[in-house]
């Protein structure tokens, strides 16, 4: 993904200006996450997450816990963009 698509998904998020919100903590984190549902970017945000290995916050839907326990579970996937964000 190039830098100027990564822009453009961020200007099409939920949840932009919300940056404060998005990044609490412990359980207040599953109350940010519902930001993400219905957002047309969602799986954009998640595999920059995971593919970028970003620690904190809530990204594409899932708490940080989430994240990491879907990278143990999926150690073989290198690429998160392309499974997520398959192109035509």
């Amino acid at each position: 993904m190039s830098l100027l698509e990564t822009e453009d998904w961020t200007l099409k998020a939920k949840c932009r200006g919300m940056q404060d919100q998005l990044f609490p903590d412990g359980a207040d984190q599953k109350r940010a996450r519902v930001v993400c549902m219905g957002c047309s970017v969602r799986p954009v945000c998640l595999a920059e997450a995971l593919d970028n290995r970003i620690e904190w916050g809530v990204w594409g839907g899932m708490t940080e816990r989430e994240r990491r326990q879907l990278l143990r579970q999926h150690t073989e996937i290198t690429n998160w963009s392309q499974v997520l964000c398959p192109r035509p």
